[in-house]
């Protein structure tokens, strides 16, 4: 199987990349990156393969001078662990000369575990004694008045690859707050789980501005292969932010580590992604959550499973036959969901697709995504609903769908349309 270059990138057209269907085969396992730079470049390159060094360690060990004698504002949730299980909370609140001020709680709250779209009230943090101030309640940005007792804000969470997972926008919200304020902002960098790898659409800002800014405030990849800290100097430069930025790099990542190979310990980033393989299906599944379909949201395995109440699954699957799919296994399901936060379908038994990943770095859950777009749109075409889709597409994909345009050859229109693309926004422009 030969892979589609990842071309140049245009902030003004769509842009989807993704493996070719060919049979051809070459190297696969030698991912690249945004314009098709290698993901084997190490950040902050440790010496040793005995773990990654979180930017929350190095700040401690190298950059004192950003947090030293300020008032903290921190950004974080349960994510923000090192090697030895020691959260970022901890490792700044018990050192003599760091203050945590107060705290800034995302969406599913401070200490994790509140459902999706639920929002968080303010409080106080049982474990420390610090103010909570919710930023995924009345406001998703930090008011001026809950930066006036804070010198520094410090964001430290693990986003998992995806655009419209909401922990990256939480932070690009708190550094165009931070400048309007006057403050620093400091990013403590952290693995993509999910390797450095790109791929999905990339809508145009007029697309992503008719749907909220917490699930996409800037132009990126559905699947954006890139760290927090690459995400913040890239949008504080391409769009003009103006925050104080300053990223403090983690040590030891290599772009093609997954993230059970940094030696980090596995903390659910929000109650639906119980996995890794979550995190890597959310990165092109995500996209049909747009639709009238279930992603499993509510299930033991979210994001392991596709279905609806009205989905013909025998005929989908043998319309599936006609596909190649590498990397993974789909077989008929059903699930029932149930419990707090947004889900589709809540008490229901839903009949559905059991998505089995049995390698990893050959399978494209981005190009799934788009075929099974595309069939049950050919089967369910009413039941579908596909007009939240520009918001994660764009109107072109949407308009070719409903032609019936296959999959392949949207694909193909979409790697001809970045050929002749100016190299906007090279990798080596965010690192």
């Amino acid at each position: 199987m030969h892979r589609i270059p990842l071309l140049a990138l245009s902030l003004a057209a769509a842009v989807f990349i993704s493996p070719s269907r060919s049979t051809a085969q070459s190297p696969a396992l030698a991912p690249t990156g945004l314009l098709g730079v290698s993901l084997e470049g190490t950040q902050g390159d440790s010496g040793d393969r005995g773990g990654v060094l979180t930017g929350a360690e190095v700040l401690l060990r190298d950059s004192l001078h950003l947090v030293r004698g300020r008032r903290v504002g921190l950004i974080t949730n349960p994510t923000a662990m090192t090697r030895d299980r020691v959260h970022t909370i901890d490792l700044l609140n018990s050192h003599p000369e760091v203050r945590v001020q107060a705290m800034f709680a995302a969406e599913h709250g401070l200490r994790g575990g509140i459902g999706a779209g639920v929002q968080i009230e303010n409080g106080m943090d049982p474990a420390t004694g610090l103010p909570v101030r919710s930023i995924y309640g009345s406001t998703r940005k930090p008011t001026p008045e809950m930066l006036r007792d804070i010198d520094v804000l410090v964001f430290d969470m693990l986003d998992i690859s995806a655009r419209t997972y909401t922990y990256i926008w939480t932070m690009t919200l708190a550094m165009e707050a931070g400048a309007e304020a006057g403050i620093p902002f400091v990013i403590l960098d952290r693995p993509n789980p999910v390797t450095g790898r790109v791929a999905g659409p990339l809508p145009t800002l007029d697309g992503l501005r008719t749907g909220p800014r917490i699930t996409g405030h800037y132009p990126v990849p559905f699947r954006h292969g890139m760290t927090p800290g690459e995400i913040g100097r890239y949008v504080n430069s391409e769009y003009d932010v103006g925050a104080r930025l300053t990223v403090v790099p983690m040590e030891g990542w290599r772009r093609s580590d997954w993230y059970d190979a940094t030696g980090l310990p596995w903390i659910n980033p929000s109650p639906n992604i119980r996995s890794l393989d979550a995190a890597l299906n959310f990165g092109g599944l995500g996209t049909l959550e747009a639709t009238a379909l279930s992603l499993g949201r509510g299930t033991s395995e979210p994001f392991s499973v596709v279905g609806a109440p009205w989905l013909d699954v025998d005929a989908l699957l043998s319309r599936l036959e006609g596909y190649t799919f590498d990397g993974v296994q789909l077989e008929p399901t059903s699930f029932t969901p149930s419990g707090d936060g947004w889900m589709q379908f809540r008490g229901r038994t839903v009949p559905g697709i059991q998505l089995r990943i049995l390698d990893r770095d050959s399978y494209d859950p981005s190009y799934l995504a788009l075929v099974l777009l595309t069939e049950i749109y050919r089967l369910h075409p009413r039941q579908l609903g596909m007009r939240g889709m520009k918001h994660i597409l764009d109107d072109w994909t949407t308009d070719e769908i409903r032609r019936g345009l296959s999959p392949d050859q949207i694909v193909e229109r979409w790697r001809q349309a970045g050929l002749g693309l100016e190299q906007a926004w090279p990798l080596s422009r965010v690192c």
